[in-house]
């Protein structure tokens, strides 16, 4: 099973942190103001350090194949209970992991693990950028390897455009995910008492 916690490869993460770091607190204090669509919605109900719900609007016109598989593991209720295991400081909160990810079990493998489904193929856009509140889905080193893992950008990161599937944008509940545990070190691992999705649901 790839590393999927090693979303970012080599020298496109560090100067990924670099970018990050130029932006700084002055973005991540910031909303970015998305307007829900057609939807449908992800419901996420977060426990923890940070408490209350975030409305993601999805994008099945940009990656239908992506938001099919999530609302899929939504529904069948793969992604309750999962943490948020990779949480880097003006970056990003990365979650999803629904086979190593539970919280309660053991989470020394959070982060390298999917579900049941197989992988999805990318389907980069060429329209939209990874700005705040923008959600992509977390892949190793292998395009087309994305499988239930997902993260919000806490700030724009541009430099992931056409690397990684954009699937939707926070349309509400943005504090909440500016509140979500940091992690430790620049892998951003969250090492104890991670933020849990505690209920995800889709909505029409």
């Amino acid at each position: 099973m790839p590393r999927f916690e090693t979303y970012l490869a080599g020298g496109l993460f560090a100067a990924g942190l670099a970018v990050v770091a130029a932006y700084g607190l002055s973005q991540t204090a910031q909303a970015q103001g998305f307007e829900d669509g057609p939807g449908p919605n992800l419901v996420i109900e977060v426990a923890g350090q940070a408490n209350g719900t975030i409305v993601i609007d999805l994008l099945p016109d940009v990656a239908p194949l992506h938001v099919a598989q999530i609302t899929a593991l939504a529904s069948e209720g793969s992604y309750d209970n999962v943490v948020f295991h990779r949480v880097i400081d003006g970056f990003m909160a990365q979650t999803g992991d629904v086979s190593n990810g539970k919280a309660g079990g053991d989470l020394s493998m959070a982060g390298m693990g999917g579900s049941a489904l197989p992988d999805i193929p990318a389907e980069f856009s060429t329209e939209l950028s990874f700005q705040r509140g923008v959600v992509g889905m977390a892949r190793s080193q292998d395009p087309n390897s994305a499988n239930s893992q997902f993260f919000i950008m806490f700030a724009p990161g541009e430099f992931l455009d056409g690397q990684y599937t954009i699937v939707g944008n926070v349309v509400s509940g943005m504090e909440i995910v500016d509140a979500i545990k940091r992690g430790d070190g620049q892998n951003g691992e969250v090492s104890s008492a991670p933020d849990v999705m505690v209920k995800v649901t889709v909505q029409p």
